[in-house]
């Protein structure tokens, strides 16, 4: 009799162990486990319950048909049971794999293959660049299963965003391998695409095909020269038609809808476009300059010599332009745009790194006005450090002007700070800070009216468009006198823009290359964003670009 219970405590040990490598887990960015599958948001692995394997040995026992009560395996089982649930865990290397894949952190890939190509990283820049595939995929893990004791697969979907086409769903398997004590993935191409087999590959065609043309709001052509191709079609009574291909089979794993019918109008004008275009001219580093209309927020130009729809999707540090964001935290603390603050040349963080301004001097101490207006790197450091130290930076950024995953347009982001460097350097648009161009003249927009609302570029704001949000009116009123400031008497005094702009330069630091340069602001009935990629000095490059657009249109 107790011979066959501990068979039986032996065998349910095992099933139990076995459910522990390969049984349901749900993991989150807060690392919490649920037993049923939750919506998947980005970051957030979500795995559907699985089987528990049968155990490879013979089967249990049953019981007695009178047993007697529970009673402790023993220990020789306790151990056995222990020892199987740390030796490994190959759905934790997969959440790992892909949590990495993700993130776009190759070489934190690479770290968890067995035997990677010595070209790993470059197969899937290269992939990904042939396919014109913008970010990192989306993925989401589903059943494990497991094929021996040093083999197991975890299916998974994703969903990858090329350029012209959108997203493009596919499905694969990470197989993985045991290998003295430790599971990792044996990567083959086709863990990227399964149309990646031997003697097969994937290719991007694209064919020139007759449409309608597109109009603007006016039902006018575009002007010659928009620089808006990336982002409508048919502007010179051509389309071009996007395919992916699977060689040499042929089949069409995606394509781009086809266009027929009536010409289209958009929101763009005529006039703002060929000003926008034009403000470009001359120029030798890629560029972008957008227009959106004060009022319905409708882009009414967007001109755009970066690639990719930089303009919209593009992710560049805003430097010394995020200060309106920065402003905007500070006074809710209780500073005015009257309150005096220091302006060192140098300012040091407590226990942390040192920052300094663009120019060398000691202004001592200035309305924040005037430190807003000159760009003063130190006085937005520090009373970011004295003031903002709580998350107050972020909030403001994510919950009030747009820095946070959200549909639309535009693109930005930030994330919380880790330490008081990265808050210092958030302060002044650097370290973790992106935004795309079309985002920061969302900023300018939300500055002017007291209200922050997407980008549309439709007649209505789409059904699934974020709420508008209210910035606060004595807060804007501040933020409008502060940007004034800076056309009248700061960085931007000198670039010939016409009376009634205000605006804010930004000159963002770039490792290993020259500064972006970017200028934003607002002016009758428009909010712009003027962006030079490595263009140096925001006052002297992207503030001309912005006066040349608006002399345009007076």
């Amino acid at each position: 009799m107790r011979g066959r219970l501990v068979l039986a405590l032996i065998a349910l040990a095992l099933a139990i162990a076995g459910f522990g490598v390969y049984g349901t887990l749900i993991v989150t960015d807060g690392g919490s486990t649920s037993p049923t599958p939750t919506p998947r948001a980005a970051g957030t692995f979500v795995f559907e319950p699985a089987e528990t394997p049968a155990p490879e040995t013979s089967p249990p026992v049953p019981p007695a048909p009178s047993s007697p009560p529970p009673v402790a395996p023993p220990a020789a089982v306790q151990a056995t049971t222990q020892a199987t649930v740390q030796a490994g865990d190959p759905q934790e290397v997969a959440v790992r794999y892909l949590t990495a894949w993700q993130a776009g952190d190759l070489a934190a890939m690479a770290g968890l293959v067995s035997a990677p190509p010595v070209d790993f990283a470059e197969r899937h820049r290269r992939f990904d660049a042939e396919l014109r595939i913008t970010a990192p995929p989306s993925l989401t893990p589903q059943t494990p299963r497991r094929r021996s004791a040093l083999e197991a697969e975890v299916p998974f979907q994703g969903v990858r965003q090329i350029t012209g086409l959108g997203p493009w769903p596919f499905s694969s398997v990470l197989h993985l391998v045991r290998h003295a004590g430790q599971w990792r993935v044996r990567w083959t191409p086709q863990t990227m695409h399964p149309s990646l087999g031997e003697g097969r590959s994937l290719r991007l065609t694209e064919t020139k095909v007759r449409r309608p043309a597109t109009l603007t709001r006016e039902g006018l052509p575009f002007p010659a020269g928009s620089r808006a191709g990336d982002y409508f079609t048919g502007l010179e009574g051509t389309t071009t038609e996007l395919k992916l291909r699977e060689l040499p089979s042929g089949r069409v794993l995606l394509a781009s809808p086809s266009k027929g019918g009536e010409a289209t109008r958009t929101t763009i004008s005529q006039d703002v476009q060929s000003a926008a275009a034009h403000a470009l001219d001359g120029l030798q580093a890629p560029a972008a300059l957008v227009a959106i209309d004060l009022r319905t927020r409708q882009v009414r130009a967007v001109a755009d010599t970066l690639g990719g729809k930089g303009a919209f999707n593009g992710l560049y540090p805003p430097g010394s332009t995020f200060k309106v964001v920065t402003a905007a935290a500070l006074l809710r603390t209780g500073l005015t745009s009257r309150s005096p603050v220091p302006c060192p040349a140098a300012y040091t963080i407590p226990n942390a790194r040192r920052f300094t301004n663009a120019e060398p001097a000691d202004r001592g101490v200035l309305p924040l006005t005037t430190a807003f207006a000159l760009s003063c790197n130190t006085t937005f450091v520090q009373q970011s450090y004295e003031r903002l130290r709580d998350g107050g930076l972020r909030t403001e950024a994510a919950d009030r002007f747009g820095f946070r995953e959200k549909p639309g347009l535009s693109s930005c982001r930030i994330r919380p700070h880790t330490d008081l460097n990265e808050l210092g350097s958030d302060a002044i648009g650097q370290n973790s800070v992106q935004a795309s161009p079309l985002c920061m003249a969302e900023v300018a927009a939300a500055a002017a009216t007291g209200v922050w609302k997407p980008a549309v570029m439709t007649e209505r704001p789409p059904a699934d468009s974020p709420p508008e949000v209210p910035i606060g009116d004595e807060v804007a009123a501040q933020l409008r006198d502060m940007m004034g400031a800076v056309v009248t008497q700061g960085t931007a005094a000198a670039a010939g823009l016409p009376p009634g702009t205000a605006g804010k330069t930004g000159t963002a630091e770039v490792a290993g290359g020259h500064s972006h340069a970017w200028f934003i602001g607002y002016r009758g009935s428009l909010a712009f964003a003027a962006f030079v990629q490595n263009g140096g000095s925001g006052g002297a490059t992207a503030a001309p670009v912005a006066a040349r657009f608006l002399n345009a249109l007076r």
